[in-house]
């Protein structure tokens, strides 16, 4: 025999599904709810973990910008330092100018000019003084240029103004100095021997020829005659100048 159910199974199914359904979407929720607080806190991590790093490096930027500063400072320091350096090197360089220009100046100027005045302004000076004519004048810029502590000069002013009978011409210079490398070649202090030709042309004959009668050397031989080798006169010592004693023989 059959045995048919009555009850409404179909529903209790519907209601045991959608029970499911729900727990399952309920699961899910709690997961994702999980998920996100796990994700919130790993960024909030990262966050602080930047915001730690922009911290020191700021704190790593503010100590360099301090270096920086000191830096800066050490630098103008340096300038401040290396200027003095080359002012002093400057005037240890330039120390013996003045003396060099003064001596210059007592050199160059001729007899028919006088200076009345004279400023220097770093590598240029500036000339004032009186002269007899413009000639004079033109002689003492031409001086000027040929000395070696001297270079270009310029005409500023002249001018006849007959204040003065003697030197009438007042006249104004600008001069361009220079610092040569060095002051001239050293003399030698060996002089080097004349020719034996110059030498015996600058004798007279008769003066010769006693002293070789002195001196007992023999006459010179003619010029282009073969002479033969000989040995080497002993040298004698020099006539003494010194005077005898009272009473020595000669």
């Amino acid at each position: 025999m059959a045995r048919i159910n009555l009850l409404p199974w179909r529903a209790e199914r519907r209601k045991l599904r959608e029970r499911e359904f729900y727990m399952q979407l309920g699961m899910a929720f709690a997961a994702a709810l999980v998920v996100l607080i796990a994700w919130s806190y790993w960024m909030g991590a990262r966050v602080d973990n930047q915001n730690d790093r922009n911290t020191y490096l700021q704190g790593e930027i503010k100590q360099l910008d301090d270096r920086i500063a000191k830096i800066k400072d050490l630098e103008k320091v340096r300038a401040g330092l290396l200027q003095r350096k080359q002012i002093i090197e400057q005037l240890q360089a330039n120390r013996s100018q003045m003396v060099h220009l003064f001596d210059e100046l007592v050199k160059t100027i001729p007899a028919s000019a006088r200076l009345g005045s004279m400023k220097q302004s770093g590598d240029s000076m500036s000339l004032d003084g009186v002269a007899q004519s413009n000639s004079s004048v033109a002689e003492y810029m031409r001086n000027i240029e040929a000395s070696p502590w001297m270079g270009h000069v310029d005409l500023r002013k002249t001018e006849n103004t007959h204040e003065d009978q003697r030197m009438p011409y007042t006249f104004g210079v600008d001069v361009k100095l220079n610092t040569p490398s060095t002051d001239g070649p050293a003399p030698s202090s060996s002089v080097a021997p004349a020719p034996a030709s110059t030498a015996a042309a600058a004798v007279p004959a008769p003066l010769a020829t006693a002293a070789r009668a002195v001196s007992g050397s023999p006459a010179p031989a003619p010029a282009g005659s073969a002479r033969p080798a000989a040995a080497p006169a002993p040298a004698m010592a020099p006539p003494s100048t010194a005077a005898a004693p009272a009473g020595a023989k000669p």
